[in-house]
């Protein structure tokens, strides 16, 4: 457990709003829901909020100034902002960028500052533009309060940042049940890795991208099952939070809500956390069983490898691996149509992929992605299948 660390000190509770993902309207983030929803967590006694710059298409800041900053005083709320690979090149480009995140918030100073989506050939850019000691001046100068980092890689790439930084004071994780073991994303040996270094652990994707709250039939009943004699029903997301805000290491946990349902729900079981049972925690393993059983595309949708359009056939490839997944899912029509009468309308199939890998170097998950658009042309074919 991290003793006497300073991130308890303004931190109310131990739920974050992770602000990847918002309300929308149309190509805008609704401001009177998102007000609404950041006066009810506040009101509710959270005050952690998360963004970066490339969230939203560029909007997720701005929407914080306008609904959090422009209405509750600096020291009422925690705000994390990330310095992210895809807008900068060059140490004298980070400094130009922080100011303009600086702005773009309409706040003076980040309580934390993180070196964003860390791999082994991330780690190697940033060390080269010496992002981390610039964003070290940035704290002595009081610009930022608290200096971490966010991490996409397998336990030995951390293990290495953290032994040659130490003065990573926070780290954020994928955590979930589905990768606790998985051997691609190795959350629970990343996890261990923080523990090593006594660093407190803050979880992004609990419930990777959505995929542990729109469950399989067979998955979604073992939960339901559970609840056969409860008055008021836990949702499937509950049991994803609260497996990622049992341990006893992890002091913040994230979840991106886009609408005041999402809000109200997750808030309902953090106002008053209780860890998972023995026998909640044993139905996590069997929804565990189902999904490796079915062999699904472990995308979180943060949609990092189509940022600004790279990829040269403009394949949606989050979409199309989403469209994938509910098809091997629920095996129903609907996403024949879904995918060639909407996804691939006016982008990209993804029997177009020409293989240049542009998104392989740039995803999180470290997916196989050109192999795995093979699969997904499989299984969609070149007409509607129906």
């Amino acid at each position: 457990m991290v003793e006497n660390n300073k991130f308890y000190e303004t931190i109310h509770g131990n739920f974050g709003f992770g602000c990847m993902r918002l309300p929308m309207n149309g190509a805008e983030v609704d401001l009177d829901q998102m007000n609404a929803m950041v006066d009810y967590f506040m009101d509710h006694g959270f005050n952690y909020f998360d963004t970066a710059h490339g969230y939203v298409g560029g909007l997720s800041e701005t929407a914080l100034r306008e609904c959090l900053v422009k209405r509750y005083p600096r020291e009422a709320y925690v705000l994390t902002n990330k310095l992210s690979t895809h807008f900068f090149n060059s140490e004298e480009e980070i400094l130009p960028l922080f100011e303009k995140q600086l702005e773009a918030c309409g706040v003076d100073y980040f309580d934390y500052y993180l070196m964003h989506a860390q791999d082994g050939a991330i780690f190697e850019k940033y060390k080269k533009c010496n992002a981390y000691e610039t964003a070290l001046k940035l704290k002595e100068m009081g610009k930022i309060r608290h200096f971490g980092i966010s991490f996409h890689d397998k336990a030995d790439a951390l293990d290495r940042i953290l032994t040659e930084y130490p003065q990573v004071e926070i780290v954020q994780i994928q955590f979930n049940y589905v990768d606790y073991d998985d051997l691609s994303v190795e959350s629970r040996k990343v996890y261990e890795v923080c523990e090593k270094h006594n660093k407190p652990v803050i979880v992004m994707e609990p419930v990777k991208g959505g995929n542990l709250v729109h469950l399989p039939e067979e998955a979604a009943k073992i939960f339901a099952d559970l609840q056969k004699d409860n008055v008021e029903k836990l949702s499937n997301a509950s049991y994803a939070i609260r497996f990622a805000a049992s341990f006893p290491n992890i002091c913040m946990v994230l979840s991106g809500m886009s609408d005041m349902e999402q809000m109200q729900d997750n808030v309902g079981y953090m106002e008053n956390f209780k860890p998972l049972s023995e026998e909640e925690l044993e139905a996590v393993w069997k929804v565990c069983d189902i999904f490796r059983s079915m062999n699904m595309i472990p995308c979180t949708g943060c949609h990092y490898c189509v940022l600004d359009n790279d990829c040269p056939k403009k394949i949606q490839i989050p979409e199309l691996f989403a469209c994938y997944n509910e098809k091997k899912t629920f095996q129903n029509w609907n996403e024949d149509y879904y995918y060639h009468m909407i996804l691939t309308r006016d982008h990209g199939k993804a029997s177009d992929c020409i293989k240049c890998g542009k998104c392989e170097q740039i995803c999180p998950q470290h997916l196989k992605i050109r192999d795995l658009l093979v699969d997904v042309a499989k299984i969609f074919g070149s007409g509607m299948g129906m």
